[in-house]
């Protein structure tokens, strides 16, 4: 049993989702690879660097660090290591971000073990096309707010500011998913 283990590939997943992370570990196990949990980046930075993983399931929005901190690292540690980043919050600035630091594959929620796995296939070249639609323009203001958002390192008062828009309007506005 020990040699298949050593046989399969790494991969860190990351998620503060416990549920979630439950049942994708068991998919992405029974498909061939080794699997090592964490539920934020505090958690996980020790885990990759004590081994870094080949193969990386990184969720952009968690408790604590961003998961773009963690993408970073996780790059620096083995530029060869193969990161998806998964998340209900898509936007083409985040995704753009996201493959700027070294992910190979943005993939919005949700997202099943096969998508994964096709999208570690997948060159970082380009960002893949999160919808084939136009954006709407609720969608465009809403990844604006993003953008600015990450900007300002998650403040809300200074992306308020940087918006000239009041700061509960901007809290309300984030708290609305954008339809397509």
């Amino acid at each position: 049993m020990s040699t298949l283990q050593n046989e399969q590939a790494s991969l860190l997943l990351v998620d503060d989702d416990i549920t979630f992370c439950r049942v994708l570990s068991n998919a992405l196990g029974k498909r061939g690879y080794a699997v090592t949990v964490a539920h934020s980046v505090e958690q996980a930075q020790p885990l990759a660097a004590a081994n870094p993983p080949e193969y990386a399931v990184v969720d952009l929005k968690m408790g604590g660090a961003s998961g773009l901190q963690l993408i970073q690292s996780l790059h620096e540690l083995d530029p060869a290591t193969r990161i998806v980043v998964l998340t209900g919050y898509a936007s083409i600035a985040t995704a753009v971000e996201a493959i700027k630091l070294g992910a190979t594959q943005y993939l919005p929620k949700p997202a099943n073990a096969d998508e994964i796995v096709a999208a570690f296939g997948h060159q970082a070249t380009a960002v893949q096309p999160l919808n084939a639609q136009p954006s709407s323009v609720n969608r465009l203001e809403w990844e604006h707010i993003q953008r600015v958002l990450h900007e300002n390192n998650g403040n809300i008062s200074a992306t308020a500011r940087a918006l000239n828009m009041h700061r509960r309007t901007l809290q309300r506005k984030l708290t609305k998913l954008p339809s397509s």
